[in-house]
């Protein structure tokens, strides 16, 4: 959001910002708290969640650092958060002032594109992300997300959250979670040990991910 902001317009962002510091589990803000600021990760991790009326939680994103969440919440006539945000780990945020925002935008029509380019870019992962959901099963999903999070060339990789949110957040039931798993280690896909996974046969990893939509 930041990275092509014109420099005026940037300085004025950066007299307007403080730090937050939280500790792991501590709450940033809740679902219907009135969103007068928005944020930067700079360490640590973030999960935006939704409550339902009968409590389930269902993680929406994992905010990882260099990501701002929040900010398109400046537009709307007295805006209020729908989401809750909790840190995963011990966090380090910048907290940038909405409405200040807002009106430096009026004057700049070189931020306003800024800002414009980052939501459409947004718009095309929730875009993507939808499909997912409705095109794709379960195990497309997790199978995909492993093939996303892998290092190159490298056949190990470090699950970055706790399996139940993580599941949370590829709209899977924990225990639907655990049975892929269980059906991929069956088949010698990959081979797991808590939260480390290693990929035994990564073109039949892929071939998971590619072929089996609903």
């Amino acid at each position: 959001l930041f990275a092509n902001m014109p420099e005026p317009q940037f300085q004025r962002i950066v007299r307007h910002a403080v730090t937050r510091q939280l500790k792991s589990g501590e709450t940033l803000f809740e679902q219907g708290d009135t969103a007068d600021r928005f944020y930067l990760l700079t360490s640590g991790q973030i999960k935006l969640f939704r409550l339902s009326p009968a409590g389930n939680e269902k993680v929406i994103s994992i905010i990882t650092p260099g990501l701002t969440f929040g900010e398109a919440l400046m537009f709307l006539d007295r805006p209020h958060y729908p989401v809750g945000a909790q840190a995963l780990q011990a966090s380090t945020l910048i907290s940038l002032d909405s409405l200040d925002f807002a009106d430096m935008l009026k004057g700049s029509v070189d931020a306003c594109f800024v800002l414009m380019a980052d939501m459409s870019q947004r718009l095309r992962i929730l875009l993507q992300e939808i499909d997912e959901l409705s095109l794709h099963s379960a195990t497309c999903r997790v199978a995909a997300y492993l093939l996303n999070i892998i290092p190159m060339d490298a056949d190990t990789l470090e699950l970055p959250v706790a399996k139940q949110v993580l599941a949370s957040r590829l709209s899977t039931k924990p225990e639907t979670f655990s049975r892929i798993f269980k059906d991929l280690t069956n088949r010698g896909i990959v081979k797991v040990d808590g939260n480390q996974i290693r990929v035994l046969d990564i073109e039949a990893l892929r071939n998971v991910s590619d072929s089996c939509s609903l």
